[in-house]
């Protein structure tokens, strides 16, 4: 005797079944207040139009994977995933309804497993393979800016930020059209070129050139 068990009952149970594996971990509140996410939105747009805030959530225990976090926010009925990259990293942008509704973070984590949550900075690329140097490097200024308006006396401990570091996933070069002539950089080992800010660059304001689209621009030391 065989059972059949139709196929949206199938994925109900399913679906019951890694529901069951969750555990509520974070009011969504708390890693707004923890990332300074409310007070980073609240700037004027002009102030950090350049500049991606992203959450960086790591699990503590190192045998286990941003990518194990599984992480949802649930809001009432409503779920949406907070997927994590490699590095832990997630895209935030300020949701409202989740701070009234006081909305919760769930993982699939392990009880018992704790992540440790900071954040990351990027900045805002365009879509094409040239654009003018202060679109890109002016996010630099931007960003110590922000961090002295959001962290407050907290800005003391945050290194003054002096560089982009452009990320490809194969060997690539950027160009600097300057007055001067081209400046040129080819990417390292690891498919990254960092480029130092530079003050008279970014008054001159020329064209970059890169050989491919990078996957994104971290704002680092």
């Amino acid at each position: 005797m065989s059972l059949h068990i139709p196929l949206a009952f199938a994925s109900l149970l399913l679906a019951v079944q890694v529901h069951a594996a969750e555990r509520e971990w974070l009011p969504y509140r708390k890693l707004v207040d923890v990332i300074k996410l409310d007070k980073f939105d609240a700037l004027p747009p002009a102030e950090r139009d350049k500049v991606i805030l992203y959450a960086k959530l790591v699990p503590v225990n190192k045998t286990l994977s941003p990518l194990d976090a599984g992480l949802v926010v649930v809001d009432g009925a409503s779920r949406t995933p907070l997927p994590l990259d490699a590095g832990g990293r997630a895209r935030m942008v300020l949701n409202p309804q989740w701070m009234a509704h006081d909305a919760q973070i769930w993982t699939s984590l392990p009880k018992g497993e704790k992540m440790r949550m900071g954040f990351d900075l990027g900045a805002v690329l365009p879509e094409t393979t040239q654009w003018r140097y202060a679109s890109v490097m002016g996010a630099i200024p931007q960003t110590n800016a922000a961090i002295g308006k959001v962290a407050g006396a907290l800005s003391l401990f945050v290194p003054t930020l002096k560089s982009v570091i452009f990320k490809f996933d194969k060997p690539a070069q950027l160009t600097i059209k300057a007055a001067g002539g081209d400046k040129r950089y080819a990417s390292d080992a690891q498919h990254h070129v960092r480029l130092k800010l530079d003050d008279d660059m970014l008054k001159e304001n020329p064209l970059v050139e890169v050989s491919m689209r990078p996957l994104e621009a971290e704002i680092d030391e």
